[in-house]
């Protein structure tokens, strides 16, 4: 008889790609569970955006226009067909000029003399322009409103901008200042000794080297102050209604579809702009 040797369990060491098999295969399935969570998530965010865009081609059946009923192009072919709302969205967008160019040319000062100087209370400065994205806006409003009630002051266009221009003053200084900070400030004492007046200076090379941080603090604050409903309720008072408040106002009696169309409009106006300013800093950037 011959004897059947057994084979003897291996005790060759694993070897180095079997050892990482393992963890990569599982940082691999966590990376595509965190794709498709975040897939998910933009969804989430972005379908009410995709409701308003669709809802501006439908005819509705009724004042509501909250359930589809057929597609139509009337809607953008008479896009101010509501005077009303035509008459707010011109508000909104004056109240949002005049007070995002006072803001941005009080937060782009500040901005740089926070960046470039050190003085006493610098700190308290630097919480104070936080304190209005941390305040919440009812709060904000409800003190902008006692203070102008106070002062007996007239509710309306001025009272609006002077909210507006306080609340967007500290987005400007903040996105400024991030673009500031890696700011190479050698470059003016360059142009000064080489005999360049102060505002020359910041004419020809502080001013072009931050201005893309200028741009977007504006863009930012336009944003926001068109879409301000709450700040701008306490201190709008009685004969001022801007684009937001007249929808707000009006939601229990009637939704048009021109809502739909103006808010279309403007997301396309604004998503365009920065398209633009995405294109520019590619070409810049290739250059």
């Amino acid at each position: 008889m011959t004897a059947t040797a057994t084979q003897a369990p291996s005790t060759e060491p694993v070897g180095p790609v079997e050892q990482v098999k393992g963890p990569r295969q599982r940082r691999t399935l966590r990376s595509r569970w965190l794709g498709v969570w975040s897939a998910l998530v933009y969804i989430w965010l972005f379908a009410p955006i995709v409701v308003v865009v669709a809802f501006s081609f439908n005819d509705p059946a009724g004042k509501f226009n909250t359930s589809w009923n057929q597609f139509t192009l009337d809607n953008w072919l008479h896009p101010f067909a509501k005077a009303d709302y035509t008459a707010a969205l011109v508000v909104s967008l004056k109240v949002a000029a005049v007070s995002c160019v006072i803001a941005t040319i009080l937060g782009g000062l500040m901005a740089l003399a926070i960046s470039r100087y050190e003085f006493r209370g610098k700190g308290l400065v630097n919480i104070v322009l936080v304190l209005p994205l941390t305040t919440p806006e009812i709060v904000m409003g409800s003190s902008l409103f006692t203070l102008f009630f106070a002062r007996d002051l007239d509710f309306g266009f001025t009272t609006v901008v002077i909210a507006h221009i306080l609340f967007c003053l500290s987005f400007v200084a903040l996105t400024i200042q991030a673009r500031v900070r890696g700011f190479d400030w050698s470059l003016e004492d360059a142009a000064l000794d080489l005999g360049s007046t102060p505002w020359r200076t910041f004419r020809t090379v502080t001013f072009p080297l931050i201005l893309p941080g200028i741009g977007a603090a504006f863009l930012l604050s336009f944003a926001l102050s068109i879409d301000d409903y709450i700040i701008t309720s306490f201190v709008a008072g009685d004969h001022t209604t801007t684009f937001p408040m007249r929808i707000f106002n009006a939601n229990k009696t009637e939704i048009p579809p021109q809502v739909n169309v103006i808010a279309t409009a403007i997301l396309v106006f604004t998503g365009s702009l920065m398209a633009l300013g995405t294109w520019r800093s590619l070409k810049r950037a290739k250059l």
